[in-house]
């Protein structure tokens, strides 16, 4: 799968925001060209929280082990939790830059998120069903937080 086919897999879902900072943006320049998902129904990045997933195209400096800065690597990371986190990835030893293959997150494992580089056959049937989880977890994550007050 290519990316703009997982991002469109994403956008597909309910009540999902899609940051892609592009060149000039008023992003950070590292985020340029990455993608983060949002359950944001409202169309406005929540205030509290984190995405339920993310594309990242390239190295960023605390987070260089998955060797992403050749134009052909890119890495989905999807919350889903340390169970699953677990379940999905084993107890090692892991290679972060092994593709197609469950990593722990580099950098956010230990909240419970999941990696994989050039997602293929062997991942990507359990990448949309992990998806799917991520977003409705989020989606459940977002009703109990206090709404939002005008203004704010």
């Amino acid at each position: 799968m290519t990316i703009e086919q997982v991002v469109e897999l994403v956008r597909s879902q309910s009540g999902v925001l899609v940051l892609a900072p592009a060149v000039g943006s008023e992003a950070p320049q590292i985020a340029w060209g990455d993608f983060f998902f949002y359950y944001a129904p409202d169309g406005q990045v929540p205030q509290h929280g984190q995405p339920f997933a993310t594309i990242i195209t390239k190295d960023y400096p605390d987070d260089a082990r998955s060797r992403l800065d050749p134009a052909d690597r890119w890495r989905r990371n999807i919350h889903v939790g340390r169970a699953a986190l677990v379940e999905l990835a084993g107890a090692g030893p892991h290679d972060p830059a092994a593709a197609d293959v469950f990593q722990p997150h580099p950098v956010y494992a230990p909240p419970g998120w999941i990696a994989v580089v050039n997602p293929g056959e062997r991942t990507m049937p359990t990448l949309r069903d992990l998806l799917v989880t991520a977003h409705a977890d989020a989606g459940r994550r977002a009703l109990r937080r206090p709404a939002r007050r005008p203004g704010e």
